[in-house]
Parts: structure tokens; C-alpha cells; sequence
């Protein structure tokens, strides 16, 4: 076997003189120096990557619903769980650091405000939390095979934002 492969190996070498010596680990490496085009051919070379379009082309791609709710999923899970940790952890540091988070201040406080920052509070949480709920949904549906038809994906996909946007708003103003 391996007399068969250096005998291969030799033929081949002498078969194409474009194949450099015998390399150290067996193998024949092939060499073509950028070095030793001509001025024009680089020039042609130079212009056709700047021509080249960026795989996949934006300019030709037209968005669609899917990546819009597949991004704004990981937002609004982003936004959800973030402020859930932030506020777990200050109200597990709130004794250390002096800070009165406990229920009849929290309540005190949010009284206080105005009304508008009560409402843009509620929907700032509404919004993310019912579309991520309802693109949740969607995404469970996925998991059993139910809905990956191109009609029924478009569908579902603009039903999870009318449904975010009637609930949110629902839960904001009343």
C-alpha cells in the first residue's frame, strides 16, 4: 500500500511540472505566486472584488415576517429576562444596601408617579410580554410539526403581532 502511494506519488511528479519538490510530511504542494501576475491581471482582479456582491445580497433579499419575529423574540425574551435578574437581585441586596423594596414602599412609590409613567411602564413590559407569549405559542406549535407551511407561517406570524397589539394595549389602558 504505501509502496503503491510513493509510486503514485512519483508519477505524478513527473507528470506536471507546475508541482513543486517532494514536501517533508509526503505530500506535493502546488505554488503560484501573486507575485508573478501582470500588472494589468491584477488591475481586472482588483475591480471584479469590488463588484462582488455580500452573500446573501441585501439589496435583493426582501425581508419577511419570520426574521422580524425571530429577532424580536430574542429581544423581548432579552428585555423580559433581564429585568427579572435585575430586579431579583436588587431586591435580594436591598437589606445589605439600605434600599426599601419591600411591597408597601414599591406601592407607596408607584403612586406617586404621574399617570403617563404608570402607563409607559405597563406597556413598556405589555408589549415584549405578550409577543413573546404569543410568538412562544407559535414556536410550541413548531415543536409538533404544526404550521411550517409558507401560507400558514405568514399567517401565524402576523396573528402573534395583531394579538400582541390588542392585548398590550388592553392591558395598558385598562
Amino acid at each position: 500500500m504505501a509502496s503503491q502511494r510513493i509510486f503514485q506519488l512519483g508519477l505524478r511528479r513527473m507528470a506536471t511540472p507546475g508541482f513543486s519538490k517532494m514536501q517533508p510530511a509526503g505530500r506535493m504542494v502546488q505554488r503560484r505566486l501573486a507575485g508573478n501576475m501582470a500588472a494589468q491581471e491584477k488591475e481586472i482582479l482588483v475591480k471584479q472584488r469590488l463588484h462582488r456582491p455580500v452573500s446573501p445580497h441585501i439589496s435583493i433579499y426582501r425581508p419577511q415576517i419570520t426574521w422580524y419575529a425571530s429577532g424580536l423574540n430574542r429581544v423581548t425574551g432579552v428585555i423580559l429576562s433581564g429585568s427579572l435578574y435585575l430586579f431579583g437581585i436588587a431586591y435580594l441586596a436591598a437589606p445589605a444596601l439600605g434600599w426599601h423594596l419591600e411591597t408597601q414602599s414599591m406601592v407607596a412609590a408607584v403612586a406617586a408617579w404621574p399617570a403617563f409613567v404608570k402607563v409607559g411602564l405597563k406597556a413598556f413590559f405589555a408589549f415584549p410580554f405578550f409577543f413573546h407569549s404569543f410568538n412562544g405559542l407559535r414556536h410550541l406549535a413548531w415543536d409538533f410539526g404544526v404550521g411550517f407551511a409558507n401560507k400558514t407561517v405568514i399567517r401565524s406570524g402576523w396573528t402573534a403581532v395583531g394579538l400582541t397589539v390588542a392585548s398590550a394595549l388592553y392591558y395598558t389602558l385598562f
